[in-house]
């Protein structure tokens, strides 16, 4: 990192992203472009793998990297340690309120918190389901057709930490019964009771691989499958709607219902651009995160090189949709009405991950599970 200079001269910026098309074709390819519209300056992306984006504190990426692409859940820990820069120091009022007013559902909200805007959405996804058309005509509307295909084998899940909670936490928003985000039990004994049940009827059904799955790993081998189907829960990732971005291209589609709400609740996902607190271009850095964010960027080059943009106006594009099978309109209600998890641990994650996978693999009894459930999300608050 370097000092704030003229931008006639040469600054080097470092990104951190994930290793996905999805989270760094589109950073490269914008960040060519900011090149190219501010001469004598380069950013440099490194790359982790689905895996380390979810589990890398952020405070250790900062140390190293002017910009980073982060999970919101990270926030709460953010905001503790002071490590990012908030969006509002250097970012006008005007765009920040315009990315606000243009985001897809809380993708915006879910990087705020303490009064502080810590990133800005660049990319929005949260559980859908994702189908095979050339063999299902059309997606699964309840969760009993979900039950009904995973026993003729037509079925997967994407079950490795953290996404086996995530789909714990849709299913209990979408029964009408959210998880908690404050300090308390987790859930009420009904819902998480029903929700373990729901998960460990298809948990049998499934391959046992699926415990070892994100997703992924889900949708390629949905792609390659010559049985599967359907995987019901899963987050979105537009490219495979592309045509030739996998063997079959994969279509997707608002949740089915295990209550009987309409497709609300899912698991809020995507990412964000945020800004080291140790950088020294800050102006620089927020001046390429708002452009980024933008709807013109969205809706242009980052569609257009594998992104999965965050911007409403890019979900509402028509030839946005049309590269992907439409992909954005027809999983727009489930994005709409999902729900935001709370922000302030990244340790239950891990820990109620393994909690839920020993209870529908039956070496937990339910009851037990959900003590133990209740028990680490109390742990996992600050004191």
């Amino acid at each position: 990192m370097r000092g704030e200079q003229n931008l006639t001269a040469d600054i080097v910026l470092k990104g951190m992203t994930w290793s996905d098309p999805r989270g760094y074709d589109p950073l490269v390819a914008a960040s060519e472009e900011f090149s190219r519209l501010h001469p004598g300056v380069q950013i440099h992306w490194d790359k982790r793998s689905l895996q380390g984006f979810e589990s890398t504190p952020v405070d250790e990426l900062a140390a190293t990297y002017d910009l980073m692409v982060i999970d919101h859940p990270h926030v709460g820990a953010v905001v503790a340690d002071g490590c990012l820069l908030p969006m509002d120091e250097h970012g006008d009022v005007e765009s920040l309120l315009r990315l606000e007013a243009e985001t897809v559902g809380k993708s915006f909200a879910s990087y705020r918190l303490a009064g502080r805007q810590c990133a800005l959405p660049i990319d929005a996804a949260t559980q859908v389901q994702a189908i095979r058309p050339d063999r299902l005509s059309k997606p699964v509307a309840r969760w009993a057709q979900v039950i009904s295909a995973a026993r003729d084998g037509r079925v997967l899940l994407p079950l490795r930490p953290p996404h086996v909670l995530m789909c714990f936490y849709t299913l209990a928003a979408n029964m009408g019964d959210p998880c908690s985000v404050t300090r308390g039990p987790l859930v009420s004994r009904p819902a998480g009771m029903k929700v373990l049940a729901a998960l460990k009827t298809v948990s049998d059904l499934v391959d046992p691989a699926c415990r070892e799955m994100d997703p992924i790993a889900a949708l390629n081998t949905l792609a390659e499958s010559r049985t599967h189907r359907l995987i019901p829960l899963t987050y979105l990732y537009a490219p495979y709607a592309r045509a030739g971005y996998r063997t079959n291209r994969i279509a997707f589609h608002d949740i089915p219902e295990i209550g009987m709400s309409g497709p609300i609740g899912s698991a809020l996902g995507g990412t964000g651009i945020a800004i080291s607190a140790r950088t020294a271009q800050p102006g620089l850095c927020t001046r390429f995160a708002l452009w980024l964010a933008s709807a013109e960027v969205q809706r242009g080059l980052y569609s257009a090189n594998n992104g999965q943009p965050g911007n409403s106006r890019a979900w509402g594009d028509a030839a946005v949709n049309a590269a992907v099978g439409n992909a954005y309109a027809d999983t727009r209600l489930t994005h709409e009405a999902a729900w935001l998890r709370p922000r302030h641990y990244m340790a239950f994650q891990e820990a109620g991950s393994h909690i839920v996978l020993d209870a529908i693999a039956g070496s937990t009894p339910h009851a037990a599970a959900l003590d133990a459930l209740d028990q680490s999300f109390i742990e996992s608050f600050p004191e």
